[in-house]
């Protein structure tokens, strides 16, 4: 690091007990990579099956960068850049995607997963309600979403990370009513199982789904309408 850009605490060059500086090992170039998800809705849900599909938002890649055609948002660390400003730069400028709270995942550091050179990638998770992501989902052919149990091909370790990303929402999503908020402040036990099962990957019992949640929400005093069949109470989540 030249003297002009040496933090004031830092007055003398750094020197390990070989005399060598940092600049004298190698180093590898660092990335961030994200993973958005998101419950798309289905157009003709199966009957038995919840009206949305857990997806993961991917970008289309430069002609030039070889290998498959979607990605994770993504882009390489600049000098003096924070990893959260990183991470919300490529989201904006590849994906069109402001705001939102993306946090760390995961460090991916195989040497070998960029053919590009040495890069390792720390990886986010992103959980955005679909109406959020309507404007960036405008152009299909820069911006799409994949089922995160079938994302297609992607290149480096995406895939990977993709898992990681389902695995992680799983475990917030085992105890609690909706922590991501992809409801909105007021919803049916129903509604609320619909989005657990989608995010499950499976079928939830009504009866052990309903006694694990309710001691977490509480009654809105208000039914639910414009449905087919009986209205059904609606909930909040406790404080």
């Amino acid at each position: 690091m030249p003297s002009e850009q040496r933090p004031a605490r830092f007055p003398k060059p750094y020197r390990d007990t070989t005399g060598r500086a940092l600049a004298d090992y190698p180093h590898p170039s660092v990335a961030v990579d994200t993973a958005v998800l998101t419950l798309a809705p289905r157009i003709k849900p199966a009957p038995g099956t919840p009206p949305h599909r857990l997806s993961v938002l991917l970008v289309r890649r430069l002609a030039g960068d070889g290998g498959p055609a979607w990605a994770l948002p993504g882009t390489f660390l600049h000098q003096g850049e924070r990893l959260a400003d990183a991470v919300a730069r490529s989201l904006a400028e590849k994906a069109g995607v402001t705001g939102g709270r993306p946090a760390q995942l995961a460090v991916f550091d195989d040497p070998d997963r960029d053919e590009r050179g040495w890069v390792l990638s720390v990886a986010h998770l992103a959980v955005i309600p679909y109406a959020v992501l309507a404007g960036a989902l405008a152009d299909p052919g820069v911006v799409r979403l994949a089922p995160v149990s079938r994302p297609g091909p992607l290149p480096f370790d995406h895939d990977a990370i993709v898992s990681r990303a389902r695995k992680e929402l799983r475990l917030r999503y085992a105890d609690r009513p909706d922590p991501e908020r992809l409801l909105g402040t007021r919803f049916t036990i129903r509604e609320l199982r619909d989005v657990h099962e989608a995010i499950a990957g499976t079928i939830l019992q009504k009866d052990t789904f309903r006694r694990g949640m309710e001691p977490h929400l509480q009654g809105t005093g208000t039914l639910s309408s414009g449905t087919v069949g009986r209205p059904s109470q609606r909930f909040r989540r406790a404080r």
